[in-house]
């Protein structure tokens, strides 16, 4: 133990920190939700209206995040931000969260759409091919698959920074060429005036598709209709604050994560607009609300390529989600270790390998995720818990009004955007569609909350008496502290 590594490496520059940014936004939802947006807005407008509204709100957090990983440039990000605004508690219950449901639940869906497009190409992966039937357990080639692409990305992580960093730019950087390559070869040589123009015929009139025909919304149920579609588009665009969790690899976090999350959330907000634009432009709004699957990607992949659209679609959405993944599981790791370095998680996970990387808290973290992969509940679990997602990203924002006034002292080398106008406009937005969900979805609301208030007897029952927070752990830290 002796040779262990006490801090990590400050091996994360730039470009790799905006790669994380990117990288673990893109999966595939963006080829696959704009199915049920059209379905419950019903018109063209709307449906890029709400990823716009989705873009506005992921840029603004993110620019108010630049202040809280300036003052605390710390492995753990949002976790520390809670912890240090309102105590260990809700730092606790975030991490509780986070552990059980939102990362290792996206990391098992990332994991298992990964398996289900290589099965377009290796039709053996599919979900339908069942290994094992017990009754209570069936077991998928394609649930396999996607173990076995966790395993082998957390071991690639427990190597080392260096090549989990190559992996994420590398396919970072090639997803989003291909995405623009995607789009740019369907506005050029697959969009039809006629069908733009039949799409927007209805422009922003707002009601639910029930086949060929728009049923209105009335009263309040317009905000639960606007809300409830925001879900795929919100998950979407989340995991943007996986960097915050690396900041204490990232060469000059003062300067770089602020940066990061702003570019990154910047590239992939117009790169989601752009996409749907090029959807209503080459695709009857019909065929994107009633897509097989809600494959979107498939169908307009089918437009612009022919035959051959399919294989090449599936494709890159291997790479994709390949890539998504691998910084899924990188940063992840982070928040684990960071926990049990404050003494509220397992104490053994709070140890670096002889790499400089979390190891115990990257494998718990793959047991954890390729249970979820079999239990086949990860999509439940995050639909559940898009709610609490929400209310955890107010609260972080809402510290930086309380941090202003209780920690004054604490040196600010990058402020919130537009402070207080901007953070408190993401606040009353958000708000209204936790409110809106909280009524109108119940279905994704009352279960994640469950889940998160299930952490407060964990809490004063087997952690938080233990609790004891660390004071410098990085040379980074060492500058603000």
């Amino acid at each position: 133990m002796t040779n262990q590594p006490k801090s990590f490496k400050q091996s994360f520059g730039l470009l790799d920190a905006t790669m994380i940014v990117a990288g673990s936004m893109i999966g595939s939802g963006i080829f696959l939700v704009s199915a049920d947006i059209t379905r419950t807005t019903g018109s063209a407008g709307w449906l890029i209206l709400i990823w716009i509204i989705t873009g506005l709100l992921t840029v603004t957090a993110a620019l108010s995040y630049g202040e809280l990983s300036g003052m605390f440039p710390k492995a753990g990000g949002q976790y520390v931000y809670l912890k240090e605004a309102f105590g260990p508690l809700v730092g606790f219950l975030y991490g509780w969260s986070f552990f059980t449901v939102i990362q290792a639940g996206s990391i098992a869906a990332v994991g298992v759409a990964f398996a289900k497009f290589a099965a377009y190409i290796f039709p053996a992966l599919s979900e339908n091919n069942q290994l094992v039937s017990l009754g209570f357990l069936k077991i998928s080639a394609a649930q396999v698959t996607s173990i076995l692409l966790v395993v082998l990305l957390t071991f690639v992580n427990t190597r080392g920074v260096k090549e989990g960093k190559i992996i994420q730019t590398v396919f970072t950087l090639t997803k989003l060429a291909a995405l623009f390559g995607l789009i740019i070869f369907g506005l050029l040589f697959a969009a039809k005036k006629e069908v733009w123009d039949a799409n927007w015929a209805t422009g922003f009139s707002l009601g639910k598709m029930d086949g060929q025909s728009l049923v209105a919304y009335s009263g309040l149920s317009v905000l639960g209709a606007i809300a409830g579609s925001m879900v795929g588009s919100l998950f979407s665009s989340d995991s943007w604050n996986n960097v915050t969790f690396i900041a204490g690899e990232i060469r000059n976090p003062k300067r770089n994560i602020g940066l990061s999350l702003f570019m990154g959330t910047a590239i992939v907000t117009m790169i989601y607009v752009a996409t749907n634009l090029m959807y209503i432009s080459i695709m009857p709004m019909q065929e994107i609300a009633y897509a097989e699957n809600d494959r979107v990607g498939v169908v307009a992949s089918r437009y612009i390529f022919g035959v051959n659209g399919t294989i090449i679609i599936a494709a890159f959405l291997m790479i994709s989600t390949f890539g998504c993944n691998n910084g899924l599981i990188l940063a992840g790791s982070r928040v684990c270790y960071t926990m049990a370095k404050d003494g509220l998680f397992f104490k053994r996970l709070g140890v670096l390998n002889k790499n400089a990387v979390p190891g115990k808290a990257l494998w718990i973290q793959c047991v954890w995720a390729s249970v979820l992969c079999l239990s086949g509940r990860y999509g439940e679990l995050l639909d559940y818990v898009i709610f609490c997602v929400l209310i955890f990203y107010i609260l972080t924002i809402i510290g930086i009004f309380r941090l202003r006034r209780t920690r004054p002292e604490l040196p600010r080398p990058y402020k919130a955007f537009l402070y207080p106008v901007l953070p408190a406009l993401y606040i009353l937005a958000a708000s209204v569609i936790c409110f809106a969900l909280l009524v109108y979805k119940p279905m994704y609301t009352w279960p994640g909350l469950g889940i998160v208030l299930l952490g407060i007897p964990v809490y004063y029952l087997v952690w938080g008496k233990n609790y004891k927070p660390e004071t410098v752990e990085s040379p980074a830290e060492a500058e603000i502290l």
